[in-house]
């Protein structure tokens, strides 16, 4: 079992900036790839950035130019820097991880809001 707790949600101004961190327990090692989903009231889900444990990283075309996926895996982590954040950025972000069992953790969910 893996247990994953998002933090560094908040409320920022437009322009601003946030990092995202998700925190695997135990640990990262039996993962294959992690990833952010985010979910706006009245929106569906959306896929916003995933990395494998190799570190190749794929990230929405929303966002990209303006947010990067890394892990580190000796702190089993993972984050979203979140760059030049816009109103439509507003949403509950959530971590998933994906087991090398192909089991599906997620977190809690942190809210991001993007309000002047």
């Amino acid at each position: 079992q893996v247990q994953l707790v998002e933090s560094g949600g908040g409320l920022v101004q437009p322009g601003g900036s946030l990092r995202l961190s998700c925190l695997a327990t135990p640990s990262v090692f039996s993962i294959n790839h992690m990833g952010w989903y985010r979910q706006a009231p009245g929106k569906q889900r959306e896929l916003v950035a995933v990395i494998t444990s190799g570190g190749s990283t794929n990230v929405a075309d929303s966002v990209k130019g303006r947010c990067t996926i890394s892990r580190d895996n000796a702190k089993n982590t993972m984050y979203l820097q979140m760059n030049s954040l816009k109103p439509d950025d507003t949403a509950v972000y959530y971590c998933y991880a994906r087991s090398v069992t192909l089991q599906t953790y997620w977190g809690q969910g942190t809210q991001v809001t993007v309000s002047s």
